[in-house]
């Protein structure tokens, strides 16, 4: 790691060889505690107020926590589920938990108890940190947990630690001896079928592997990074804790309450100094329609967005105000970084870009063969001879899942993507979000692209919907901008604009206009496609409201067009 660290940005991760043990809390954290102990590592903003925290300080209280956590019985290897929004105690409690070895489940704040029930006792949770305003949530499984530990506010029956009472606990003098391939985050990841899969990173593959995450942001050693996002989240690990801290960089937690306010986080931007910033499509979507003018960006050096491919008109509108341009990137929960437009490089607006130095990353087709240049197949990792370090173990306890992702000598992603001659990577989309449409396959991100281009949209998702002549259609979800109203005419103009963009057989025929897409999001912003379909297929109610339109064939709204022009 300290390797890693002084070559950075420049060091051949191929080449880089794992230790055979590995604490990153012990053997990073207090390292830059005890050389750069002053350096700032995380800047806590809550209620106007602004409180920095050191790496000194971090290392110092995650040790007390330790204490605390070993005094109740936790031991290597042990599942402690972490619960919290973006306060100290969020980032103290994980490097606290690898400090000792045990295995870190995170949640969303946004689950519900019987998302609690199943997942503490699929991983069998022996250990909870939450707040005060989710506790009660773990009351059907109090009996399986023997830690319960209230970071934020204060919860009955519960130890009500945060990041000031700590000061007064022993500190752990000794750190647990783990092995870079010991288990250290277990994921809960959603899948198109069943319930959500757990996706087991080990000590070395994120807090390693998340150089190459770093790499991609472009941050700097001391430079302050801003990653909107929430805890509990894959996104959340990447930049708001790893890889910021392993290249030396300090993180920010805004931890509001209510809805999200575009305007004060783009305050924020100036009022803190960010250098460089993550944030999902959904974030840079709302950003893009302020006034841009009223915010210097003086500091701004950087900027990315993870979590869905973004559209190419965001990233150039927002270069246009700012100066800076929107790299995008592309990864799993199941991974790190994999693929990305990284700082230097030439970008290719709409691309995910290049792989990582990390991974060797082919497109084929479904029996692993390898595909030609603008083919579009199964996006994949090459596992052997050498697996990737930042490369999830496999999904615990599902050999089925594992046998169906691990094959051929390839992790599939289950994306699919073509690459260019160039060696650009471009998403088409999740293999079940890919419209089957009259033989035609058709990836709904260039779809939502071309729509985004149209002036009158702010926001849109593209799905199936069943058709007795073609099997489906594509199926257009649209929010519009202020000052324009749905109606048949507006419907049938923006069908004939994403037909001369992508293709005919590319144009939505049915457009739904709709006051938000919110309510079909995950927290990180991602568009849940699987319940729009879902919606048009009658496995779900479609309470999104508004008013639906069939377009009128393009034949039609050309003559139409072509009579008014006389």
């Amino acid at each position: 790691m300290k390797e890693l660290y002084e070559k950075f940005p420049n060091i051949d991760l191929n080449g880089f060889k794992l230790p055979e043990y590995y604490n990153w809390s012990a053997d990073w954290i207090d390292y830059l505690a005890e050389k750069e102990g002053d350096r700032k590592a995380l800047i806590f903003y809550y209620n106007g107020k602004r409180r920095d925290f050191s790496f000194r300080e971090i290392s110092d209280l995650s040790k007390r926590l330790a204490f605390h956590m070993k005094e109740s019985g936790i031991n290597k290897g042990d599942r402690i589920m972490i619960m919290l929004g973006n306060v100290p105690m969020m980032w103290i409690s994980v490097v606290a938990l690898i400090r000792i070895g045990a295995l870190i489940v995170p949640t969303a704040t946004s689950m519900t108890e019987d998302d609690v029930k199943y997942r503490t006792e699929k991983a069998s949770v022996s250990g909870v940190i939450t707040d005060d305003l989710n506790y009660r949530k773990f009351e059907k499984v109090q009996e399986s947990i023997k830690l319960k530990i209230c970071g934020w506010g204060k919860a009955p029956g519960w130890s009500n630690i945060n990041e000031d009472n700590l000061r007064d606990f022993k500190a752990l003098e000794t750190h647990e001896k783990t092995r870079s391939d010991d288990p250290a985050i277990l994921y809960f990841t959603s899948g198109t079928t069943g319930y959500p899969k757990m996706a087991l990173h080990t000590h070395s593959s994120y807090p390693i592997g998340h150089y190459s995450t770093a790499m991609w942001i472009g941050m700097d050693k001391g430079g302050i990074h801003w990653n909107i996002s929430s805890p509990g989240w894959a996104k959340h690990a990447w930049s708001s804790i790893f890889a910021p801290w392993d290249v030396g960089a300090a993180t920010v937690a805004f931890h509001y309450e209510g809805r999200f306010d575009p305007e004060e986080h783009l305050k924020l931007v100036d009022e803190l100094g960010i250098s460089s910033m993550c944030a999902s499509p959904t974030i840079w979507r709302m950003f893009i329609i302020q006034d841009l003018s009223k915010y210097s960006f003086k500091t701004l050096k950087s900027a990315v967005s993870a979590g869905e491919p973004l559209n190419p008109e965001i990233i150039e509108r927002f270069r246009e105000k700012t100066g800076v341009t929107i790299r995008d990137g592309y990864g799993q929960t199941e991974t790190v970084l994999m693929v990305g437009n990284f700082p230097g490089t030439q970008i290719r607006p709409g691309s995910m870009g290049k792989p990582s130095p990390f991974f060797r990353v082919r497109i084929v087709d479904d029996d692993g063969n390898s595909l030609k240049d603008n083919e579009e197949g199964n996006l994949a990792v090459e596992t052997e001879p050498q697996r990737p370090i930042p490369l999830m173990v496999g999904y615990m306890n599902d050999s089925e899942k594992n046998g169906e992702v691990f094959r051929k000598g390839l992790y599939f992603t289950g994306d699919r993507a073509m690459r260019d001659r160039d060696g650009y990577f471009w998403y088409v989309g999740r293999t079940d979000d890919v419209i089957k449409s009259s033989g035609y396959r058709i990836g709904p991100f260039e779809v939502e692209s071309a729509i985004m281009e149209h002036g009158s949209v702010v926001e849109s998702a593209a799905v199936a919907s069943p058709d007795p002549v073609r099997g489906a259609v594509v199926k257009c979800f649209i929010v519009l901008k202020k000052g324009f109203e749905p109606s048949q005419k507006l419907a049938d103009e923006i069908s004939r604009f994403v037909a001369e963009k992508t293709g005919p057989y590319k144009h939505p025929r049915k457009i739904q206009f709709v006051d938000s897409l919110d309510s079909v999001k995950t927290i990180s912003g991602k568009i849940r496609r699987k319940e729009l379909r879902e919606m048009e297929y009658g496995k779900r109610e479609n309470n999104l409201g508004g008013v639906e339109f069939t377009t009128r064939p393009l034949r039609e709204i050309k003559e139409e067009d072509e009579e008014d022009e006389e």
